[in-house]
């Protein structure tokens, strides 16, 4: 059985992302590893079997282009009006709270973050099917 165990975005500023991952959702550089024409970074958090891996191409000045294809990273928290609030009062890009059903059912409770080079990512409260 496969397992996944990275997603890879491009980013701009190595430094800029980095603190961005690190103060939004925790994670650490658990590996850095430099080539001649670019810079992988793994990033990841104590209780996640799943990294982030931040590619850094060297020499690309302007932001990338992140097309109509691009859907979003997804992490769990417990309470997230707590972390919209945290966000929020870091000064960390965010959309609104939503409380997210189908009919009357709940599906999930979420809010989207932005980081530095648009990717959107979706906080989503720990419930139902998201564990």
């Amino acid at each position: 059985m496969a397992k996944l165990v990275h997603s890879m975005i491009r980013v701009l500023d190595e430094a800029r992302s980095v603190a961005y991952y690190e103060k939004a959702f925790g994670l650490k550089v658990v590996d850095r590893l430099d080539f001649e024409g670019f810079t992988l970074v793994y990033m990841a958090g104590d209780e996640v079997g799943f990294e982030l891996e931040l590619t850094i191409n060297k020499g690309t000045t302007e932001p990338y282009d992140l097309g109509n294809g691009y859907g979003h990273l997804a992490v769990v928290v417990d309470d997230v009006g707590a972390e919209h609030a945290r966000f929020s009062d870091l000064g960390l890009p965010t959309g609104k709270l939503v409380d997210f059903k189908n009919g009357d059912t709940p599906v999930a409770k979420f809010f989207f973050a932005t980081d530095p080079d648009g990717y959107k990512i979706e906080v989503i409260e720990k419930g139902g099917r998201f564990r």
